[in-house]
């Protein structure tokens, strides 16, 4: 059963010390903390995905932010980039809330899950070659376990490079681009721009563009 494999999977995640650079740096963050949550306490630890058993959509980011999911403990939770992701999948109808502020704040996801290429914080939001492989078990067990899934959003370059590698696409590559589609197996990745400061302050992507994708992904 999808959930009880999940939830296994979700205990083995968070145990996980594959890699040391990522384990001092994750706990290094938890330990020294950012002013404004200094009071706080952080997860400190990796993120499994989260969200509907039975999902036709997964929501596939490159990692967790420093002071975000590594703070709060819930992927895309706690930060700038979870605040568009969140309040789009609820303009969609993915979620029943707009925000994700913590890991008890009541959200709720309908129809997709949530996840991330690396599970743990990298130093300058970087993972190596290395660390991404480390976790490459983790998405495909996930992809194994949600058997309703039908469509992968990648969002940012990162994100569509790790599932094409997880997938074995065959090479020339489909080449990332923000509304970029590819049919492999039983799947459909959909290309978005990351929902990251550095593209939503410049306007390179907007809430329109965001919306847009995941109306692509609902009607495929």
């Amino acid at each position: 059963m999808s959930r009880a494999g999940l939830a296994a999977l979700c205990e083995e995640v968070v145990s996980c010390r594959r890699c040391p650079r990522l384990v001092e740096w994750r706990e290094e963050v938890a330990r020294v903390k950012r002013a404004a949550f200094a009071g706080e306490e952080y997860w400190g630890r990796p993120l499994p995905g989260f969200g509907d058993p039975e999902a036709r959509v997964l929501i596939l980011g490159l990692a967790p932010a420093a002071h975000g999911g590594n703070r709060t403990g819930r992927i895309f939770t706690g930060d700038r980039s979870g605040d568009w992701l969140f309040a789009a999948l609820w303009r969609a109808g993915f979620a029943n809330q707009p925000t994700s502020v913590s890991r008890d704040d009541g959200l709720k996801l309908t129809g997709c899950y949530v996840t991330a290429a690396v599970r743990c914080a990298p130093p300058a939001n970087r993972p190596l070659p290395s660390e991404r492989d480390n976790c490459q078990e983790y998405m495909l067990r996930e992809l194994d376990l949600l058997t309703s899934l039908r469509v992968i959003v990648c969002l940012g370059g990162f994100a569509w490079e790790a599932a094409l590698r997880a997938l074995a696409a065959p090479r020339p590559r489909p080449r990332f681009g923000h509304g970029a589609t590819a049919k492999l197996d039983r799947f459909t990745l959909v290309g978005s721009y990351h929902p990251s400061q550095q593209n939503t302050f410049t306007g390179k992507l907007t809430e329109t563009m965001l919306d847009d994708v995941f109306e692509l992904a609902r009607n495929m």
